[in-house]
């Protein structure tokens, strides 16, 4: 069955993914970026490229997401997927259902935060496109390869985004704060394995110094230098030049009251007010 790691892009999904990779699937909890490989991507488009259908339109593959998924899990072993994905349904096809899912953990982030992140990792031009971009309600993320839409990712506004996934009630959902993974990270990820344990039929201890070492393992700044010396292939080109753009940006750096502008914070703070009070941001 399927666990699902969920976040709105730049929210804390890899953190949190390279985490628990490290803690289920190293005996020493030490990190490597091959780590990330037992927690794949969903939707992925090399999951799409063996159906013969054209997929013509953006929102085509949506169809098979339930196809995917089952034969994912006719493995019969427990499934992390990475998402990005809304809790959504497109053309009556359904992200994913009971049969398929037993439950997710949800990453919320400071939406002011949120902003300068997808600026440096989606190249935009300026915050004020990037604050379009996640009130856009018809927002999705695509890869066309030969003419066919191979990858479709349905993300909706980073309101609509995050309540589908919290409000849902197919199956149990841990919501988090990238803000308490970082301030309080033993506590939370201590949450984090805790919820796992308890959705997962095959019950086990929290093994309190492999979360310490996973932890140690998994510092931003370790990541960011692991980076640089050794590339990372989930971090995408600039639109402008043949160059690839730093996925571990800022880290705990990202503070927006010194990087946007009062105008926006407070353009932003009346947007997102009852987010914000929902999440204790304000």
């Amino acid at each position: 069955m399927i666990i699902w790691l969920a976040s709105y892009p730049k929210s804390g999904n890899t953190w949190l993914r390279s985490m628990i990779a490290t803690y289920f699937y190293t005996n020493t909890g030490e990190f490597n970026f091959k780590l990330l490989n037992y927690i794949d991507q969903f939707p992925n488009y090399n999951d799409f490229r063996n159906y013969k259908d054209a997929f013509y339109k953006p929102e085509s593959t949506s169809k098979y997401w339930l196809d995917v998924q089952k034969k994912i899990n006719e493995k019969n072993k427990l499934t992390f997927l990475k998402t990005h994905n809304a809790l959504c349904k497109i053309d009556n096809s359904v992200f994913t259902d009971q049969k398929n899912s037993i439950g997710a953990i949800y990453i919320v982030r400071d939406p002011r935060n949120v902003v300068n992140s997808i600026l440096n990792h989606f190249d935009f031009k300026n915050h004020q496109q990037v604050l379009e971009f996640m009130k856009d309600e018809g927002r999705c993320l695509l890869y066309k390869e030969d003419d066919r839409y191979l990858g479709f990712v349905s993300l909706f506004s980073w309101k609509t985004h995050q309540k589908s996934w919290i409000d849902n009630k197919l199956f149990p959902v841990l919501t988090i704060r990238y803000e308490d993974l970082q301030n309080k990270t033993f506590e939370t990820f201590k949450n984090v394995i805790d919820f796992l344990n308890s959705i997962i039929s095959q019950k086990k201890h929290f093994d309190k110094e492999k979360a310490k070492k996973v932890i140690q393992s998994c510092q931003f700044e370790k990541m960011k230098n692991m980076e640089k010396r050794e590339g990372f292939a989930e971090s995408v080109k600039k639109k402008s030049e043949d160059k690839k753009i730093d996925f571990f940006h800022l880290g705990p750096n990202n503070n927006y009251k010194k990087l946007l502008t009062q105008d926006l914070i407070s353009e932003m703070n009346s947007i997102f007010k009852d987010e914000l009070r929902y999440f204790k941001y304000e």
